[in-house]
């Protein structure tokens, strides 16, 4: 097998010549101005847990309400694990094009020694917009690779508030926040948390609560860049475990109990407060919102080669560019992000430049023609592929089949991976033979490759 692998930053040094993702981009909005974008990620959310997915514990109105006013998608791929869909989304490229197949410095994922370690010699979609004139921004769970202290900004952001890491803060500086497992040295991302802010420790009492900050530094970036192209990339830090209490939504300066369904709903409840910021500032007819999750929900998908574990939510809406009350048979994966935001600014892309997805734009338009014909996702060796009808998961020699019919939540598919019937034989070789084309991880040189010498890179990151 000949892997594609090289570092897109080697591919972009030199270049100067940029061509058009599309001549027939819509580069501006109804009223003339460019495009905002503000690209939403909960984390740990598969599809299953909102209310307009099928819920019916977890009350998500705003959630709800985004995707009444615009675009839902049925089947949206992400990978069953945080890292490789942050590098997934930000790049626009499989595993295979990045090096990430997995968790950072876990199997099958760039040693670090390599030079596809580093997501700051990436190309992202910060990068692709700044061009474009667009001012940059970031807040919440960052969790990749990067030299310190300029790693975001490497990344194309000019602005971030970010949960940090004991390792991440500058030297000499003390962790004095609170502690999401002390003897790991885990610092808080909720109450008390410990973060960074355009490189410098912002400080934080046992009353602030981190995923506040993060979209109050969202809201703020916003209505300081009113009058100019945005780009704010929100990567969220719940709906992730330790599922700590929240903020009381009906007893204000109360918390509730510890749960999946208290952060759920939260994390619907800032999502509303974007959405109220965005129109109060009068820019929802130039503002696409996109909000996604980044892999299936602890317990219940994250983690697993299955459908469970790469199935998420993506909504998309724009009033007067994206149709609205929308539910979409489309696949997507979030590979499709980045040329989606390219399209829709009317920006560039580099000459020879490697990008695995394809724009959403057509379709959030309401063009009547088929976005793709599959989507893809991976973790570690396996590999999970479908179209509108079939799905295939697993590892190379132990592939299931499966016959979804017109189902797209799991509940009546049909395991056919013995079955012999010509319409299973044929659909199982055509994916066999797509397969070949997104290779799995084993045996390159640049990755960690299984150890009987070295157990932890045998687990998966949890």
């Amino acid at each position: 097998m000949n892997y594609p692998f090289k570092s897109l930053f080697s591919c972009l040094v030199g270049m100067a010549l940029f061509i058009p993702l599309s001549p027939s981009v819509q580069a501006a909005a109804p009223d003339g101005k460019p495009y905002n974008f503000i690209v939403m990620m909960a984390d740990d959310l598969g599809a299953k847990e909102l209310a307009c997915y099928g819920n019916t514990k977890h009350q998500t109105p705003h959630l709800d309400r985004l995707a009444a006013e615009g675009m839902r998608f049925q089947t949206c791929y992400a990978t069953p694990i945080c890292t490789s869909t942050r590098v997934m989304i930000m790049t626009g490229c499989y595993g295979f094009h990045t090096g990430y197949f997995n968790f950072k410095s876990r199997l099958y994922s760039p040693k670090a020694d390599s030079p596809e370690y580093d997501i700051g010699s990436k190309f992202t979609f910060a990068d692709a917009l700044k061009p474009s004139g667009y001012v940059t921004g970031v807040a919440g769970k960052w969790q990749l690779t990067g030299s310190l202290p300029t790693r975001v900004y490497d990344c194309g952001f000019d602005e971030y508030r970010l949960w940090a890491y004991k390792e991440d803060l500058p030297a000499g500086v003390k962790h004095t926040g609170a502690w999401e497992n002390e003897k790991s040295q885990k610092t808080s991302r909720y109450w008390h948390p410990c973060i960074m802010e355009n490189g410098k420790v912002l400080p934080t009492t046992e009353n602030d609560y981190g995923p506040n900050l993060y979209t109050d530094f969202l809201i703020d970036f916003m209505t300081r860049h009113k009058d100019q192209p945005f780009f704010f990339y929100y990567p969220m830090a719940l709906t992730h475990s330790p599922w700590d209490p929240t903020p009381d939504l009906k007893n204000p300066g109360q918390k509730t109990s510890k749960g999946l369904q208290p952060n759920v709903e939260y994390m619907d409840h800032l999502v509303g407060r974007v959405v109220a910021a965005v129109d109060k500032l009068g820019l929802s007819q130039r503002t696409i919102i996109m909000f996604m999750g980044d892999n299936g929900t602890e317990g219940s998908g994250k983690a697993k080669v299955t459908e469970l574990g790469a199935r998420v939510p993506m909504i998309v809406r724009c009033p007067g560019t994206v149709k609205s009350q929308i539910v979409s048979d489309e696949l997507t994966d979030l590979t499709d992000v980045l040329p989606t935001l390219v399209d829709f600014a009317g920006g560039q892309l580099p000459e020879k430049q490697v990008i695995d997805g394809v724009s959403l734009a057509p379709t959030l338009r309401g063009e009547d023609k088929p976005h793709r014909d599959w989507c893809f996702s991976y973790l570690a060796d396996g590999r999970i592929l479908r179209d509108k009808r079939w799905l295939m998961h697993g590892t190379t020699g132990n592939m299931q089949f499966f016959d979804c019919g017109d189902c797209r939540d799991g509940t009546t598919y049909q395991d056919v991976t013995t079955s012999q019937h010509p319409d299973v034989v044929a659909a199982r070789a055509k994916f066999m033979k797509l397969l070949e084309k997104l290779p799995d991880p084993t045996g390159h040189p640049g990755l960690v490759q299984p150890s009987t010498k070295n157990k932890q890179n045998k687990k998966q990151a949890k």
